[in-house]
């Protein structure tokens, strides 16, 4: 069983996630004997949180908790509320997972949050557009490794603007390894298209029982 953390935090958007952690979560997609995926919300507090959206959560463990493993990954969403203090905990938690060999996967505001803590600076990676980061991160060094793409995979590192969740929900659910390879093309184009053919064409790719 693969875990997946997923950070909550104030103000996060809730938008960002839902692509990927509703395939993760129900397994409707996942290719014959793949390995189920344990989806984990993790905090810095058993406080609730509540969403950009009004939604509130319950974190199920906190950071303390977080076993990292090759099998594990990390994702952390956009929110209004990166710059406190108290996320630097999952910041430090993210250097270790990619220390490990362990996935992170960052969208929007956690990208900055990640550039503020110098974990960009030498790997390839995206973000809200050319500026941004420099913009929100002072300390920011690495220019040089930013690519204007919705959203860049770079081995364990998965980075994405705030337009980019549909493309960084499929890099993840790829590196996960859980959908046959035309199945997860087929959801990608259907989701991204909205063309029936590719609706149909996702349904043929599944095993028995699926769909």
């Amino acid at each position: 069983m693969s875990t997946v953390y997923v950070y909550v935090l104030d103000t996060l958007a809730d938008w960002e996630l839902g692509y990927v952690t509703s395939e993760l979560n129900s397994g409707r997609f996942f290719k014959k004997g793949a390995y189920p995926v344990s989806l984990k919300t993790v905090s810095y507090s058993k406080e609730p949180i509540k969403t950009m959206g009004g939604m509130t959560i319950m974190p199920d463990c906190l950071i303390d908790d977080v076993v990292v493993r090759g099998t594990t990954a990390l994702l952390l969403p956009g929110a209004n509320t990166w710059n406190d203090p108290k996320h630097g905990a999952i910041i430090e938690k993210a250097s270790e997972f990619l220390s490990s060999g362990a996935m992170v996967c960052a969208i929007c505001g956690a990208t900055a949050a990640l550039a503020h803590f110098g974990l960009l600076d030498k790997r390839p990676h995206t973000s809200n557009g050319p500026g941004f980061l420099e913009m929100v991160s002072p300390g920011y060094k690495g220019q040089s490794f930013y690519i204007d793409q919705p959203s860049v995979a770079d081995n364990h590192l998965i980075t994405a603007g705030s337009t980019g969740a549909l493309l960084w929900a499929k890099q993840i659910i790829e590196h996960l390894g859980v959908f046959q390879s035309n199945t997860l093309e087929s959801w990608y184009q259907y989701f991204s298209t909205g063309k029936p053919e590719h609706f149909f064409a996702l349904m043929q790719t599944l095993p028995s029982g699926n769909g």
